[in-house]
């Protein structure tokens, strides 16, 4: 699923076109405005070698003046009048390109945080923050440049290209024969650069994007930082992926500076030619004064696009990097979706759970985390969960709500495989607190109201006092309207702990999975905590990690994991008197 396929340049532009639906006609007409007003750019060197020839250089140029200067003027307005015309459509050219390029950039935006969005974990850990970041901005906006800018620059200079070539042809085909001959030359070299450039530019996207994930994490991680003291090793470590990215950046720029002088004077050595073959023409008397004068007057439409062919090559390879990478997220799907024969159950949840011979590993791991797991939690029950560090209890809790998935076994809820659930009905029964706590950067009420922004003040009061929250937060400036910074800064460990207690119980929940969230809280809050979970207004089975006898003492159940394995399973009092690991700990806690 996380393979990175590599899409096609005819791929790409099919992205685009498709992302498009809805304002394809309105880009349609803008490459259309663009030829309109590339063709019209004919139209003042042809009217002026028309007045060069008929009232200036010509035989009867000074008769021509005398009996038609109304001719004269006409063709002067003209030349006045279309360049006014033109001036104007490429306004709204403009105006239309990016309108359009625009929609197209919060459409696909919107589509990669969906994709994002409903990812399972195994994504998270292919993928870095700051990597993601980058493909929803910078990326992004390399392919909208492509809409915007790109796709017009090259209608322009095929147009102008093309359509002053036939010109040029019509008007003395010798004179411009002689100026194609060079163009083979400059796309001999574009080639060559394109060649070269393209893979600067994917490595110069991937130190893009280690750049910014080096700041995200120094960022988000900022109080290890200073807790540390490494201000200083991280500035070092940034200015590194900083130096990286600049010289990469400079290795670009210094391949488009060896080729521009090669195009540079092939596009100028068309003007030398021009003067050339067509003063040699003008001494033959084979080119009158006004068409000189024309080619003159557009000799630029020929050299301007030459000279473009290298930025355009190279802003391509740019959209091409980047567009490789917004795909990537585009097309990719979570392997943990809906069943097809998924079973509707829309109605509360009564909570039974039941892991049989469940057996789990990671998919970038070697050894399995669980083996053969199998428990029964009645409605209603408290089971607890204790074991040393890395024996899989949070893998074991994660598999209920399906972040991960069991590689053998089943686990059912209430009769049914969780596999053959709906995902959205699944974890709507389902409370989840971490250890590891995050609160969005909003009112402590609306941290707690996540789950249930429709949930009334009193009842966030309520879930808070369950939580022994109430007391600190109605000390707090505004109490509950107080905004909480970015993950909580600003507030304890206990203190975001039981903000995030209070929101896994304001959604009611069938199923109650609690992954050691009183770590961080005293024994007298601990003890409030208990009590109230014990007494909760509504059926809940909970399902605790904790390694605190104070906590695994009241519950109905205890699972010992050692090495991915239940090595014991009773009451509190059960597994004292069989004294395995549980009676080593409470020996231990209890001194």
């Amino acid at each position: 699923m996380y393979e990175n396929k590599k899409y096609t340049t005819r791929e790409k532009l099919k992205f685009l076109w498709e992302n498009m639906k809805g304002k394809r006609i309105l880009y349609v007409f803008c490459i259309l405005g663009t030829i309109a007003y590339c063709v019209m750019q004919l139209t003042v060197p042809y009217f002026s070698g028309q007045i060069v020839d008929t009232f200036l250089s010509g035989e009867n140029a000074a008769e021509n003046l005398a009996m038609h200067r109304d001719l004269f003027y006409m063709l002067v307005a003209a030349m006045v009048g279309l360049t006014i015309l033109r001036t104007i459509l490429v306004y709204f050219d403009c105006q239309g390109y990016e309108y359009a390029s625009q929609s197209v950039l919060y459409k696909v935006r919107i589509t990669l945080f969906e994709k994002i969005e409903h990812q399972d974990m195994r994504f998270f850990s292919a993928y870095r923050t700051g990597d993601l970041m980058t493909r929803v901005t910078g990326d992004l906006d390399a392919v909208r440049h492509m809409i915007a800018w790109i796709v017009r620059v090259v209608v322009e200079c095929i147009v102008l290209y093309g359509s002053t070539m036939i010109f040029f042809m019509m008007m003395h085909l010798r004179t411009a024969l002689c100026i194609m001959a060079i163009s083979p030359v400059i796309f001999f070299v574009i080639v060559k650069f394109k060649n070269k450039v393209a893979p600067m530019h994917a490595s110069l996207r991937e130190k893009l994007a280690k750049m910014n994930t080096d700041a995200q994490e120094n960022i988000s991680g900022n109080r290890v930082v200073k807790a540390f003291a490494k201000e200083r090793y991280e500035e070092e470590r940034f200015d590194k992926a900083n130096i990286d990215y600049r010289d990469t950046n400079i290795k670009c720029a210094n391949v488009w500076l060896a080729y521009y002088p090669y195009i540079e004077s092939a596009a100028n050595l068309m003007s030398v030619i021009l003067i050339l073959a067509g003063g040699l023409f003008m001494i033959e008397g084979d080119m009158t004064m006004g068409e000189y004068f024309a080619f003159s007057g557009l000799i630029w439409a020929v050299a301007g696009p030459m000279r473009q062919m290298g930025n355009i090559m190279n802003e391509f390879q740019r959209f091409s990097a980047a567009a490789q990478k917004v795909m990537e997220i585009y097309f990719s799907e979570p392997l943990i979706v809906d069943a097809e024969d998924a079973v509707d159950m829309p109605e509360r949840f009564d909570g039974k759970i039941e892991f049989k011979n469940v057996s789990f590993q990671y998919a970038d791991g070697n050894m399995p985390v669980l083996k053969n797991i199998s428990f029964t939690a009645e409605p209603g029950e408290t089971v607890a969960i204790v074991g040393e560090t890395g024996c899989g209890k949070s893998s074991l809790i994660h598999m209920i709500p399906r972040f991960y998935e069991q590689n053998e076994g089943e686990i059912l809820i209430d009769g049914v495989d969780i596999r053959r659930m709906k995902l959205a009905q699944l974890r709507k029964n389902i409370g989840l607190a971490t250890q590891d706590v995050l609160l969005y950067s909003d009112t402590i009420e609306g941290n707690i109201a996540y789950g249930d922004p429709h949930i009334k003040k009193e009842h966030v009061v309520k879930f808070s006092r369950y939580s022994a929250a109430d007391d600190f937060i109605a000390k707090m400036p505004e109490g509950y309207d107080t905004i909480v910074g970015e993950r909580g800064v600003g507030l304890s460990g206990g203190q975001k702990q039981r903000i995030s207690l209070a929101r896994a119980l304001a959604v009611e929940p069938s199923i109650l999975i609690l992954d050691d969230t009183t770590s961080a809280v005293d024994m007298e809050t601990e003890k409030h905590i208990q009590d109230s979970l014990n007494n909760l207004d509504f059926n809940c089975t909970k399902l605790i990690i904790a390694q605190r006898i104070s906590t695994t003492r009241t519950a109905d159940k205890i699972l010992v994991l050692k090495d991915g394995r239940i090595t014991e399973q009773g009451s509190h009092d059960e597994l004292i008197a069989r004294g395995g690991y549980y009676a080593d700990l409470v020996k231990l806690q209890t001194a």
